[in-house]
């Protein structure tokens, strides 16, 4: 549960309003108790705001970084609201056994863009959220992003490496058309196991289906590599680029982290 200590700790430095009621979005899955973390960054009252789920039998930790702005969204009963892909599938990366560590966008900011994602600051950043990851659990972390995270996630792999991570696995990919595209980073240099997951029906212009699949072949130096089309899920709505279209693998979260978490355990297969 949300600890009181850090509920008002965060409501104080606005990065959240209480509702009293959130609009429901993905598969219902029973709930799980989970904590906001505050860690301190190295800037005057910055926090990085962490959801922790703590699974007692886990084989790994996963450390997700949504897309877009990276926000929580208003916190519901302890819950955030947000609708990215990654916040909403949380439960079912609990469900294979993995710890769930979700870093959302620093307390100082008000939104993350393309550049800062590759930032050395935003990569600190990140690398925060594995290096208490790995204090906490003692298990591999791998480090999982979608769309705009995915940015994060690829930067962040790159400076981190087989040192920090177990694997890395990039889910509706940013391919092209913003700094920091997926295949605009040196990704020969990443050289742990990576997955990268897509929508066969993704039509947002910077996250192409077939720029997508041409990943794994720059990944020259990652010791296994999988490309997944996903072509499952139901009734998309809203913009193409946004969390409850293709995009977001709308009403197909669960069955697309079950075929992701498979592979992790198996990154040989």
């Amino acid at each position: 549960m949300l600890s009181y200590r850090y509920f008002i700790a965060l409501l104080l430095c606005g990065y959240f309003t209480i509702s009293a009621a959130a609009p429901a979005v993905g598969p219902a899955l029973a709930p799980i108790p989970s904590e906001f973390i505050l860690l301190p960054l190295n800037r005057s009252n910055a926090n990085l705001p962490l959801l922790v789920m703590r699974h007692d039998q886990a084989i790994g930790t996963v450390v997700l970084l949504p897309g877009g702005d990276a926000g929580t969204g208003n916190i519901v009963d302890g819950i955030p609201s947000s609708r990215n892909f990654l916040v909403r599938a949380r439960e079912a990366f609990y469900a294979a056994q993995y710890n769930v560590v979700i870093a959302f966008r620093p307390s100082d900011l008000q939104n993350l863009d393309y550049s800062y994602r590759t930032s050395a600051a935003h990569i600190a950043e990140v690398a925060q959220a594995v290096d208490f990851a790995q204090h906490q659990f003692k298990v591999p972390v791998w480090l999982v992003g979608t769309s705009r995270g995915s940015v994060s996630a690829t930067a962040a792999t790159i400076v981190l490496g087989q040192a920090k991570l177990a694997g890395l696995v990039l889910t509706s990919s940013v391919t092209h058309g913003k700094p920091g595209a997926i295949t605009s980073q040196a990704i020969d240099h990443i050289t742990i196991p990576t997955m990268v997951v897509h929508h066969k029906n993704d039509r947002c212009k910077i996250c192409s289906p077939t720029a997508a699949s041409q990943i794994t072949a720059s990944l020259t130096a990652a010791p296994q590599k999988k490309f997944m089309l996903i072509e499952g899920g139901s009734d998309p709505s809203g913009d193409f680029c946004e969390a409850l279209h293709w995009h977001g693998f709308i009403n197909y979260e669960a069955q697309t982290v079950h075929l992701i978490t498979e592979w992790m355990r198996k990154p040989n297969n």
